[in-house]
């Protein structure tokens, strides 16, 4: 019998210390994507060839995600998150060097290390955030997918005000590292231990949920693996639902902008204003929206999310008009913001198969940003790109379909999330 104890201090600091996590991934990520024009400009390269380089790192972290929920069992979360976030430093130097000497080729395994290091860490942090969220007893994922958010627009600033000051994209690379350094040495020590032998005890009271007053039981059977994870059809659904969800913030982020410019003739600024409505409505709905699923659980939250995704979506690629099209972008942000979040908390169910089955939805999630980017553009060279926007309402329609799947794990009927 185990008898972890875990007092409601030392998780309300593990949670803060996942959201630093979050934030600083989503940081690192957009300070990043905010100067790929400096790179194709540095290396020679046309948009076709930039687009391959950055398709190599996707599949980098693709071939990375199904094996993060083994690591996590093997060598525990802190760890992970560590071995992840020291992957990227390596690739911020190897990528820098490559800048300095101009070779394409070292830039490339610079990338696949990139996205292989944050592969690791994305998983490794959803898994982290679901332990809190159960010990706590409440919803805070989408909260944490808000810390990401924010700290993609504040990396984004960053890496804009950068390029505007004319700081050589090498000596970014490396501030960038430093700023790692200093979170994966210090922030990942105040994680809750992960251990996949042992699960939390179901339907207590938050403080028990907590381990303030409870031993947490050994749980009994073999320990989980991935193909067993691959093979558990609710798994497999909840992946179907998250694809979706990727599918429909992907697009927004991609396409919301370009579409407003190309559809409308409206400018780039009024175009990037929509963006940044359309970004600012999902960070607004992931920060307040686990209240709301804690109130009206999470099957409900994600109907409604789906159906605010869908009518925003057609009033912004119908609108005959900006701000009609603005009205859509606030409506699809709000419906797209709370899916993924609740994706993960869904796989995160049952604590003890919780590594491995993440790391299945965020695998099959994935493949939204490697197919969805350019399948739109090809569609929007075809139908206009507003219009061919409309395709995404068939995985939005397929994940309110599937809605039900994310019901809490062996629970009949749900009143929380």
């Amino acid at each position: 019998m185990s008898t972890r104890i875990m007092s409601r201090d030392a998780v309300s600091v593990a949670a803060l210390a996942i959201f630093i996590v979050f934030g600083t991934n989503g940081f690192i990520f957009a300070s990043w994507a905010a100067r790929i024009p400096s790179v194709t400009e540095t290396l020679g390269l046309s948009t076709g060839q930039m687009g391959a380089v950055l398709l190599v790192g996707a599949i980098g972290s693709l071939v990375s995600l199904p094996l993060t929920g083994a690591v996590v069992d093997r060598i525990g979360l802190k760890a992970t998150v560590r071995f992840g976030g020291t992957m990227a430093v390596v690739a911020g130097a190897v990528i820098a060097s490559g800048l300095l000497i101009q070779s394409v080729w070292v830039v490339t395994v610079g990338m696949v290390l990139f996205g292989s290091g944050v592969a690791f860490w994305d998983v490794a942090q959803n898994i982290g955030g679901a332990d809190v969220e159960h010990r706590l007893g409440r919803t805070i994922m989408p909260k944490l997918h808000a810390a990401f958010s924010g700290g993609a627009v504040l990396g984004a600033l960053v890496g804009a005000g950068l390029s505007a000051a004319g700081v050589a994209l090498p000596l970014h690379l490396f501030g960038i590292m430093v700023v790692v350094v200093v979170i994966i040495a210090v922030v990942p020590r105040y994680f809750l231990p992960h251990d996949a032998g042992h699960a939390p005890e179901a339907g207590g009271s938050p403080d028990q949920l907590a381990g303030a007053a409870t031993p947490v039981p050994e749980a009994s059977g073999p320990k989980p693996n991935m193909l067993d994870a691959w093979r558990h059809p609710r798994t497999v659904l909840i992946g179907v639902v998250v694809l979706g969800a990727t599918l429909t913030e992907g697009a927004g982020n991609d396409w919301i902008s370009k579409g407003a410019v190309d559809g409308l003739g409206s400018s780039e600024s009024a175009g990037a204003g929509l963006f940044a409505v359309f970004v600012g409505a999902m960070t607004l709905a992931r920060w307040f929206g686990g209240r709301v699923i804690d109130r009206i659980g999470r099957v409900a939250a994600l109907r409604i999310s789906m159906v605010s995704a869908a009518i925003g979506l057609t009033t912004y690629s119908l609108a005959g008009t900006y701000w009609l099209s603005a009205v859509g972008a606030v409506l699809w942000g709000l419906g797209a913001a709370l899916a993924f979040p609740m994706g993960m908390s869904a796989a995160a169910d049952d604590p003890r198969k919780a590594a491995a089955r993440v790391a299945v939805v965020s695998t099959i999630g994935y493949i939204a940003f490697l197919a969805g980017p350019p399948f739109l553009g090809f569609l929007g060279d075809q139908l206009g790109l507003r219009h061919a926007l409309l395709v995404i309402l068939v995985p939005i329609l397929v994940a309110l379909a599937l809605a039900g799947v994310t019901r809490k794990e062996g629970a009949p009927a749900e009143v929380r999330g």
